[in-house]
């Protein structure tokens, strides 16, 4: 059954997209294209978060399916309609709520294709927000995505600005395996985007490819999720002083891109990682030991990383600011590494 389409969202005024347009975006293209592809979440029909608007007129209620609060039904439930020929979109609103779901992500979505022999497929998409910074407190704040990076069958996409958004999300509904996208809330309100406006509408960032954003010679920076930003302010200050540091954006953490990561190491012989997460077993510890093993001879200093001390995050806003990654830590941080 066709559906009257309304007008498709877009960037106003023609600038690159936001967050929740990217989103928006995204999801609206990719239903329009796929009558397989279906949002799960809650409140999707009340449009509480901003991402759904005007979808359950358009698609209908059997394909805006609003979910009860029961994050291990949620997840549990998107698996098996994967496997049934959908392909879901889970909206799980913040981070954080993924704990309620760890043995269906785990023991269900992560190895169910696998399991059976590649017989069956998961082609779903569970979307979260990393909500920290903003006086959230310890039950809202975590930042977890290190710990699914340790689990062999999923993907994992941290896109840092709307137009890698849309166009990651965009091949995540379109991969035939679970891909998890982490949007970092602190760049809701950022625009600007990635690379040059495409001439194709059909706009799609391949999973699994880093962006080099700022080019240098003097050290790499890489930078994950709002580390980014705060890489490109730290490396603009470091400019100055006559310090040229090259910026990398991961964009994708499962898989890797780990060729365009090693190779600006080994050009520039020195590395910052800027990672919001947890300092023990995060995703700047594999960076930095992977350099350590595949270009060590390349290294001419440590790898330094900026991350978030592992600590419960305070509700005290004067308090949490301590604990995360800013442009002071990491410009101090290449100093080190120059040293």
């Amino acid at each position: 059954m066709t559906t009257p389409q309304r007008e498709r969202p877009r960037a106003e005024g023609g600038r690159a997209p936001g967050f929740l347009q990217a989103i928006r975006q995204a999801q609206y293209e990719e239903m329009h294209r796929d009558p397989t592809v279906i949002l799960m979440g809650q409140d999707l029909r009340a449009n509480v978060f901003g991402a759904a608007e005007g979808f359950l007129d358009e698609f209908g209620p059997e394909r805006i399916r609003d979910l009860p609060l029961s994050e291990a039904a949620s997840v549990g439930m998107a698996a098996g309609a994967a496997m049934a020929g959908l392909r879901p979109i889970v909206d799980l609103t913040v981070a954080s709520f993924m704990f309620g779901a760890m043995d269906q992500f785990i023991s269900q979505v992560a190895k169910s294709r696998y399991m059976y022999g590649g017989q069956a497929r998961v082609p779903v998409v569970y979307r979260q927000a990393l909500y920290y910074h903003g006086g959230t407190a310890a039950h809202h704040a975590d930042r977890p995505y290190p710990m699914f990076m340790n689990v062999p069958g999923l993907k994992i996409i941290l896109p840092s600005n709307g137009y890698d958004l849309k166009g990651l999300l965009k091949s995540a509904i379109r991969d035939d395996n679970p891909v998890l996208c982490f949007e970092d809330a602190n760049l809701w309100g950022r625009r600007g985007r990635g690379g040059p406006e495409p001439e194709a509408e059909d706009h799609l960032v391949p999973i699994g490819s880093a962006a080099v954003r700022r080019s240098g010679t003097d050290v790499t920076i890489v930078g994950i999720g709002h580390g980014l930003v705060q890489s490109l302010e730290a490396a603009t200050e470091l400019e100055a002083e006559g310090i040229s540091a090259e910026v990398v954006d991961p964009r994708t953490l499962v898989p890797m891109d780990w060729p365009t990561i090693l190779e600006s190491v080994r050009r520039t012989g020195r590395c910052v990682v800027v990672d919001p997460a947890n300092r023990t077993c995060g995703a700047a510890g594999e960076i930095a030991a992977q350099l350590v093993e595949e270009c060590f001879d390349a290294l001419r200093g440590p790898v330094v990383r900026v991350t978030t001390d592992d600590v419960h995050v305070p509700f005290s806003p004067a308090l949490e600011r301590q604990i995360y990654p800013s442009k002071d830590k990491v410009v101090a941080a290449v100093r080190r590494a120059l040293a």
